[in-house]
């Protein structure tokens, strides 16, 4: 029996939907060779992270063994497989390799660091593989909501592995290249040991739709439509953008692109080669010139995001254009759940203007990216594999793929961020815990989500905040009284009485019967004083702040 043996660890998207990151390893334990499945981020919210910019993977683990990884492969160009990369690059220092779109996004997001373009290499697709120590990698094209992407076919001594990325079995899907089943059916035709595969649709009953069906309906929209029309969508799906650029261009519309994703993915699929033929383009300035219902906006921000271009016009003007009564808004795409009150909110905003709102509630105007349940269900089959791993999913999605596997008798493994599977033998088990957690790009630094700074931020924005100043004399008596400033907190409570004049007050009792020792002591003192602010508050207006006590002693 062999002392070496495979390895699976997810740090992130099992047991979520974003935030991608998987590992793989083979060799002795603990001394395996890694390579590792997308870097991606996920976004931040007011309610559990505010202030924070983008969410990333803990990558501790990979950090503490880089002199073990071989490579970072990314499948595709969503930013919760490829938004990461750039920000743990400096931690890693492992080359990432991509097919040609995807590494054209993932340099643009390394230059913005100053890392040169050859961290990123360019692989070609299926048939190419590469060796990386104990693994033979090669991109098999799979069809989704964005161009080039990869499912991952990763041969190791113990078997072949399918790691499908992000997918759904279009073969029509515009842009990009088709799902081609008889190339599946033959790199599987010798046996997979492990399939590791999207479960984000897995509870959607139907079997999933082209893109070639959506283009219709906008363009019967488009058409009728009066004033100016706006559309938004994911930019990375420029098969989308293109399709609503056409309707555009056949409604006798001009077509401006705003919003710096929009034009970067637009610009990134030019580049490539991947988009062809797109329509003519005007600058927003020309836009303003023209009649507006010679016009048509190509816009940011479909899933709410507040300084996207969307949220923008919604709250008033944008790059010199606005929206008026009698123009069209179209949500050409579907709200991850979690963004429904900021869409909503965009929503309400366009109709106060009287725009009017068209979204995806028909089914015309959005198809999604991810299998169906038929489409997953056709992915077992073609595949066969030994052993399922379902990923890219909640915890739901997970336990329900296990389960739609077992249907047709494949061993499946419900494995959630941070459990490591052994993969060796006939059956996969647990081999250990590896403690997983989140990374908060806060600003232009790092932070650890147990590092206490959003723990704050929160505390301050249920309670408020009140600053206390005191000054302490030679003899380590109060030279005067306290004074306070308030943040966050109403201004008079119960009492009727300004609030700091109440807190004040209560301080400077406190301050006249402590006996010396307290006086004395930074610790006690800064303590007491803390404890009356904080029930102080909550007598006079049912708070208890946060508090930062200032105490300067004259020397």
């Amino acid at each position: 029996m062999s002392s070496e043996r495979l390895i699976y660890l997810p740090l992130g998207g099992a047991g979520e939907i974003g935030m991608n990151a998987y590992v793989y390893g083979y060799g002795k334990p603990n001394e395996e060779r890694l390579i590792v499945i997308d870097l991606g981020v996920t976004f931040p919210d007011m309610d559990g992270s505010p202030g924070v910019d983008l969410i990333l993977p803990d990558v501790s683990w990979l950090e503490e063994r880089k002199d073990r990884i071989e490579a970072v492969f990314v499948t595709h160009a969503h930013e919760d497989h490829v938004g990461a990369v750039s920000h743990t690059y400096s931690r890693l220092e492992a080359p990432i390799y991509a097919r040609p779109f995807t590494a054209n996004i993932a340099r643009r997001k390394m230059s913005e660091y100053g890392y040169p373009d050859d961290a990123v290499t360019v692989m070609g697709s299926w048939p190419e593989q590469r060796d990386f120590g104990p693994f033979k990698v090669g991109f098999l094209p799979i069809s989704h909501s964005i161009p080039e992407s990869g499912a991952l076919v990763i041969d190791t001594p113990a078997g072949r592995i399918v790691h499908t990325g992000d997918f759904k079995l279009d073969e029509t899907p515009i842009v990009g290249e088709a799902f081609d089943p008889e190339l599946w059916a033959e790199v599987c035709k010798d046996g997979v040991k492990v399939l590791v595969c999207d479960s984000t649709n897995v509870f959607s009953p139907n079997a999933g739709q082209s893109e070639i069906t959506v283009g219709p309906e906008i363009e019967k929209m488009v058409s009728a439509a009066t004033g100016m029309v706006v559309a938004t969508t994911f930019a990375s799906n420029v098969a989308r953008v293109k399709t609503l650029a056409e309707a555009g261009e056949r409604a006798g519309r001009s077509i401006v692109l705003l919003g710096r994703a929009m034009r970067r993915m637009v610009e990134a699929s030019i580049e490539t080669g991947v988009l062809k033929d797109f329509p003519k383009v005007i600058s927003p300035d020309d836009a303003k010139a023209l009649p507006r219902e010679k016009v048509m906006l190509l816009v940011t921000g479909s899933q709410g995001e507040r300084r996207a271009a969307s949220a923008q016009l919604a709250r008033g003007k944008y790059m010199g254009l606005t929206m008026k009564e009698g123009d069209t808004f179209l949500f050409s795409s579907k709200t991850i759940p979690g963004n429904e009150k900021g869409v909503i909110q965009i929503m309400n905003a366009f109709s106060e203007k009287g725009v009017d709102v068209v979204d995806d509630s028909s089914g015309h105007y959005h198809v999604s990216g991810h299998a169906n349940r038929p489409d997953i269900q056709r992915m077992h089959d073609i595949v066969k594999p030994e052993i399922l791993i379902p990923m890219h999913g909640e915890h739901r999605h997970l336990r329900e793929h296990v389960k739609l596997g077992a249907e047709k008798g494949i061993t499946g493994v419900l494995a959630v961020n941070g459990m490591m599977i052994d993969l060796t033998g006939d059956k996969p088990q647990v081999a250990e815990y590896i403690e997983t957690g989140r990374t908060y790009l806060d600003g232009s630094v790092q932070i650890g989500a147990l590092d206490g700074v959003v723990r704050d931020r929160i505390r301050m924005a249920l309670n408020g905040h009140v600053i206390v100043t005191l000054i302490m004399d030679e003899d380590d008596e109060p030279l005067g009284d306290p004074w306070c400033e308030v943040l966050g907190l109403a201004e008079t409570g119960t009492s009727n009485t300004a609030l700091t004049d109440v807190l004040e007050a209560d301080l400077s009792q406190f301050l006249g019967r402590a006996n010396a020792k307290t006086l004395r002591d930074d610790a006690k003192l800064n303590e007491a004083l803390r404890k009356i602010v904080r029930q102080t508050g909550q007598n006079e207006v049912g708070k208890k702040p946060e508090v930062t006590i200032v105490v300067s002693r004259l020397s």
